[in-house]
């Protein structure tokens, strides 16, 4: 397995293991549908969540949250809109990005909570937020 995708894997699980001590209830772990994937899909009292695990060796280029730009947000919400589709869930959708920088030993972990609306390259209106 190349390196990238190790370094991947271990920030998903970090991600998923700070989620869980948070509270939340982990019930997908790189969901695919269709050529489409959601790094973690979890569930609070009032939310689905649906995670986006961006995990970097360094940010010295770019912040790892800032590599979740339009087109992954596009597909992240195409991928959610299947699973709540599939599954008729009636809860909030959110999106929420796990930013990693994970060196050595050092693990710097930020949580970007509802980081971003549902997003679509067209007028979407499949997807509606309960206020």
């Amino acid at each position: 397995m190349a390196a990238h995708n190790e370094l991947g894997q271990k920030g998903e699980s970090i991600a998923a293991e700070m989620l869980q001590k948070k509270g939340y209830k982990i019930v997908e772990r790189n969901w695919k549908f269709n050529g489409l994937e959601v790094d973690i899909i979890a569930l609070t009292k009032t939310d689905i969540v649906f995670v986006e695990v961006k995990t970097r060796s360094s940010d010295s280029l770019m912040q790892p949250e800032d590599a979740v730009d339009f087109n992954r947000k596009c597909r992240l919400t195409a991928a959610a809109n299947a699973y709540v589709n599939y599954h008729r869930i009636s809860l909030n959708p959110r999106f929420d990005i796990v930013a990693i920088v994970l060196n050595n030993n050092h693990c710097d972990i930020q949580h970007i909570e509802d980081a971003f609306p549902p997003t679509s390259r067209t007028n979407y209106k499949g997807f509606y937020r309960k206020k």
